[in-house]
Parts: C-alpha cells; sequence; structure tokens
C-alpha cells in the first residue's frame, strides 16, 4: 500500500528547492541590473576620455573629415550601447516579475504544505453568539444611517459650493475635465494660427510652410539676402518661433532661464525676459549633456502669451509684452541626454509631454494646460521611458487628437480630455524625429531602421492593423521628415536627403550631401529647404526629380530647424538669429 506522508514529504521537499532555485535565480537578477545601472550612471557615455579627445581635435583641426567620420562612428557605437541597456532592463524588469511570481507560488506550496489542519470542536454557545451579534448588526447600521444622513442635510443646505465661485473652473462630470477661464484677450482667429510659425516646424508640427513665398539666395559673407541679424545673449538649441511682428526664442545656463523677444521687421531685441523665482523650482539645476543644454525645447505661443519650458522642468508663460503670466516647476526630468521635447499648442491648450526614464518604473505623462491661467485641464500618465519627439495635433474623425511618440508605442489622445483613443506598438530606439500627418496618413520613424505610413483609424491596441507602407532606406535617426502632400522628404545627420512617393513609399531619389545635418527640412511652396550643420542650406525643387536650385553659405553652424513666414525664414545659429528674405516689410496677416 502507498504511503501517503512519503508522497507529502516529496511534494515538500520539491517545492522548498523550487523556492531556494527562484529566490537564487532572482538575487542574480537584481545583482545584474543593480551593476547596469550603476555603471550606466558612472560611466557617461559623453564624457569619455576618447570623445573629449576627438572635440578637442576637431576644434583644432574643423575641416579634418577624418575626425568627424571617427567621432560620428563613436557616437552611433554610444547610441548603440544604450538601446542595448533599455533592451536589458525591460527584459530584466520581466524575468524578475516572473521568478518572483514561481518565487512566491513554491513559498506558499511550502507553507500549505506544513500548515495542521485545525481539529474540529463542539461550539455550544455558538447560536446565542449569532443572535447577539445580529442584534448589534442592526443596531450600528441604524446608527450610521441616521449620521450620514444628517451629514447630508448639513452639506445640502449649510455648506457653499465652489462651484458657485466664478473665479473658479466648473468640472464637466461626463467628460471629466476642468475647463479654467481664459484670462486676457481672446484668442486670435485659428485662419492666423495657421499663417504665422507659432510652435516648432510650424502650425501643424509637419515643416511646411502656409505660404509659398521663400527667399532663395542669400550669403552670410557679403550679406546678400539677409534682413537682419542679432546677436543671441543665451545658448540655446531651439528653433525660433514667429506671431506677427515678433520672433521668440529662449536661451539658458546652469545659473539663468531666458526668453528673448525680437522685431520680425528690423531684428531689434524688444525685451528679454529672466524666469527665475518659479515655486518649487530647485536651488541648483541638474547637470545636463552639453549636446541637448538647458534650451532644447523650441517654445510655443497662442498669440496672447509665448510659452518655454527648460530642462529642469521650469515651464513659463509670458505676454508678449514681457511681463511674467504664470510659471511652475513640473519636477525634474529624468532623461540621460536632457529634455528637449517641444511644446505643442492648439486652441489656447498648451501641451507638454514629460517623457523621462530609462525604463520601469517611469514618471512620463502627457499634460495639458490652460495657456491663459496656468491651470492643468487634464494630465495622464505614460507607460514608456525617454522620448525627444514632439507632439503633433491633427484633425480626423471630426475632432482634433494629440499624437505621441515613445518607445513602444504611438498613442493617440483626445485633445478635449486626454482619453486615449488608440495605441500601436511599433517604436524602438531613441525616438528622436516627430510624427508628421500627410495626405491623411500619420509618418513615423523608428530611428535609423524604418519609416512607416499608416492611417489614424480605429480604437483600442492596432498593432495588428496593417501599414499602408514602410520604407527602409537611409531612415533618419534625429530630423524629422517633411511632406507636400504628394512626397515626403527626410536627411539623416550624415547628410543624405531622400525623396518618397507619399501613396507608396517608394525611393524616387536620393543626394549625399557630404556633411551633417542636424536641423529638419522644411518646405515652402515647391522648394525644399535642407540646412546643414556647418550652415549651409541647399534648396532643391520639392519635385520627383533632385534639382538642385541653390546653395547658400551663412558662415555659423546651425543646430535648430528654420521658420517660414510671410516670405522670410528665421534661422537660429549658435551666436546669432538671422532674418532671410526680401528686404521690404512683409505684411501682416
Amino acid at each position: 500500500m502507498t504511503n501517503p506522508f512519503r508522497h507529502a514529504s516529496t511534494f515538500l521537499l520539491a517545492a522548498l528547492t523550487t523556492a531556494w532555485i527562484a529566490g537564487a535565480f532572482l538575487a542574480l537578477v537584481c545583482a545584474g541590473l543593480v551593476y547596469q545601472r550603476i555603471t550606466a550612471s558612472s560611466n557617461d557615455p559623453w564624457k569619455s576620455p576618447q570623445l573629449l579627445e576627438l572635440k578637442a581635435q576637431l576644434q583644432d583641426a574643423p575641416r579634418d573629415e577624418g575626425i568627424k567620420s571617427r567621432i560620428r562612428d563613436l557616437d552611433l557605437k554610444f547610441r548603440q550601447r544604450y538601446v542595448r541597456r533599455l533592451v536589458m532592463g525591460r527584459s530584466g524588469g520581466w524575468l524578475l516579475l516572473g521568478g518572483s511570481i514561481v518565487f512566491i507560488a513554491a513559498l506558499w506550496t511550502v507553507a500549505e504544505a506544513r500548515r495542521r489542519p485545525p481539529l474540529p470542536q463542539p461550539d455550544h454557545d455558538a447560536g446565542a453568539r449569532a443572535l447577539r451579534h445580529a442584534a448589534a448588526s442592526r443596531r450600528a447600521v441604524g446608527v450610521t444611517a441616521g449620521a450620514l444622513g444628517i451629514g447630508l442635510v448639513a452639506i445640502a443646505f449649510g455648506l457653499h459650493s465652489a462651484l458657485d465661485d466664478p473665479a473658479l473652473a466648473p468640472m464637466t462630470a461626463a467628460a471629466g475635465v476642468t475647463t479654467a477661464p481664459r484670462a486676457g484677450p481672446p484668442l486670435p482667429p485659428h485662419s492666423e494660427f495657421l499663417a504665422n510659425w507659432p510652435r516648432f516646424r510650424g502650425p501643424l508640427g509637419g515643416g511646411a510652410a502656409s505660404s509659398g513665398e521663400a527667399p532663395l539666395k542669400w550669403d552670410g559673407k557679403t550679406g546678400t539676402g539677409i534682413v537682419w541679424k542679432a546677436p543671441v545673449p543665451a545658448p540655446g538649441f531651439n528653433s525660433p518661433i514667429v506671431w506677427g511682428e515678433r520672433v521668440f526664442i529662449s536661451g539658458a545656463t546652469a545659473e539663468k532661464r531666458e526668453i528673448f523677444c525680437y522685431d520680425a521687421a528690423t531684428g531689434q531685441l524688444r525685451w528679454q525676459r529672466a524666469i527665475e523665482k518659479v515655486p518649487g523650482s530647485p536651488a541648483e539645476s541638474p547637470p545636463i549633456s552639453e549636446e541637448t543644454g538647458y534650451a532644447a525645447p523650441t517654445m510655443a505661443t497662442d498669440g496672447r502669451h509665448a510659452y518655454a519650458i527648460f530642462a529642469h522642468g521650469d515651464l513659463a508663460a509670458v505676454t508678449f509684452d514681457g511681463d511674467v503670466a504664470w510659471s511652475k516647476h513640473l519636477g525634474v526630468p529624468h532623461n540621460p541626454y536632457g529634455h528637449a521635447t517641444s511644446l505643442a499648442i492648439w486652441d489656447g491648450k498648451l501641451l507638454v509631454q514629460l517623457d523621462q526614464g530609462e525604463g520601469r518604473p517611469h514618471n512620463s505623462r502627457l499634460i495639458a494646460i490652460d495657456g491663459g491661467t496656468g491651470r492643468v485641464l487634464w494630465e495622464k500618465p505614460r507607460s514608456m521611458a525617454s522620448s525627444w519627439a514632439t507632439p503633433i495635433v491633427i484633425e480626423t474623425a471630426g475632432s482634433p487628437q494629440i499624437v505621441t511618440l515613445g518607445v513602444p508605442f504611438v498613442i493617440g489622445y483626445a485633445l478635449a480630455d486626454g482619453r486615449e483613443l488608440w495605441r500601436a506598438e511599433r517604436l524602438d530606439g531613441e525616438i528622436t524625429p516627430s510624427p508628421i500627418f500627410a495626405g491623411g496618413r500619420l509618418l513615423v520613424i523608428h530611428p535609423d531602421n524604418k519609416m512607416m505610413a499608416f492611417k489614424p483609424e480605429g480604437t483600442g491596441d492596432i498593432t495588428e492593423s496593417p501599414l499602408d507602407w514602410k520604407a527602409e532606406d537611409n531612415i533618419p535617426d534625429i530630423t524629422s521628415p517633411v511632406s507636400n502632400g504628394e512626397l515626403v522628404f527626410t536627411v539623416t545627420s550624415r547628410g543624405i536627403v531622400t525623396c518618397f512617393d507619399l501613396a507608396d513609399g517608394k525611393t524616387l531619389w536620393e543626394k549625399d550631401l557630404q556633411t551633417e545635418a542636424h536641423p529638419s527640412p522644411v518646405i515652402a511652396g515647391n522648394r525644399l529647404y535642407v540646412t546643414c550643420t556647418n550652415g549651409t542650406t541647399i534648396v532643391a525643387a520639392a519635385g520627383r526629380e533632385y534639382q538642385e536650385l541653390a546653395r547658400n553659405e551663412l558662415g555659423e553652424k546651425v543646430f535648430a530647424s528654420a521658420a517660414i513666414v510671410r516670405g522670410r525664414m528665421y534661422v537660429r545659429g549658435l551666436k546669432n538669429l538671422y532674418c532671410l528674405g526680401p528686404a521690404t516689410k512683409p505684411a501682416s496677416p
């Protein structure tokens, strides 16, 4: 006859062995992740002696292509190492989850196996005790109901409701949205918003000018075609924004953060405003990579205020006269290269995509703020780590929605309340290129890998929905694409310009400029403008065959993307802000 106690002891031994193995496995995985985090934080690739030595050599020999090539190769190696670290972090998280489940299940099994079953004992007072408990429960329910009734009456007739206060915003119960009152003048009409350059890469975030007019030729050495040139008092990689007769940029160092307003017609600095004494802002700025700096995000404006965000999390709104309307601290973004996602704006709502961290857990979020008052309208957590792409707002299915990128998801949110409409798992790597919307398609880039086109249709998880097309040649790693509605143009950081057919993604032509290009390309009318890091801008026909129309030298390095408004182009160099185009004053919209 089989001995059940022997089977029980064997089962207990197996459970104990499993728990020990799972515990050891968890300890090894934790040790590996801790070691990875320690080495990642202590070995900043951008401060490596090899890279610093190469940069020093490049300063002595700025035209040495061999040194530039070695710097680019080393940069690519650092980026690949960073991607591997992200993958290892995600894999480690899943391993920890699986190991923890096995470990807990084994311990629970051991506890259950060792537990002695209780021996039943007679309880002669059980009936009487049950009656006493029932009576006490009835009395407790009665007392509680009476207290609640008295409290509700007091609330209904004796207290003042905050909803009666006109100074406070009402809460829309159906949508869960707080709508704040608008401060100051009303918003300009939407047509004026579209006629200006109110955010990174223009009103729609696609890099296409609303006017077909733009300068063709200029020369920084002779001054030909340059309307004005104005010094920039503080460093920053953000691009200019333009509204009417005002051009805005921001600049910052570890000690000071500022916003600058220039006269669009003359280049005169109208005012500069320091952003200081922001509630909650840290006394000392966090260390930031030189590759990004403290003022990489491009500003935004709605025609009433201009908005700026800085790398340490300070967000501010200033009037067109330079007065600070409001400011707030959103927390220091934890980002390996520094925060560089630009602000977006639509219908008076300021949109802040604050992706951060190198994996999970994360504190990423998307925030909508009333531009007039600075009041948070809604805030949504995001299950992704750092990204550098800027969101866009598109009009589709009868209502505006926000499109964001962050590994591994492309996500569409309702502008009204931040509700997630759809998501597609299609990204990896360091997400720097921003999306565009052209010809009814979203175009998103998996850096150095592929460009994908699809329609933002459906709800929930649309990962399995078919792509319209994908392209895998000459895919950018930094710059964003641009389209004229028929063709799509890209430029890699190594200077390879490629033209794709928007209908099917086929490559029509490519051109190697043989120099680096970090600014994103822009389009005005039938012209494509590609600005290289050395300050050279190639003007090409935005057509199905490559045709170079002009090659212009600014004489200064450029990392920011250009703005084109009413026939003039505004370009930010490392030291100066330029206005290019006709000498006559452009007409206001």
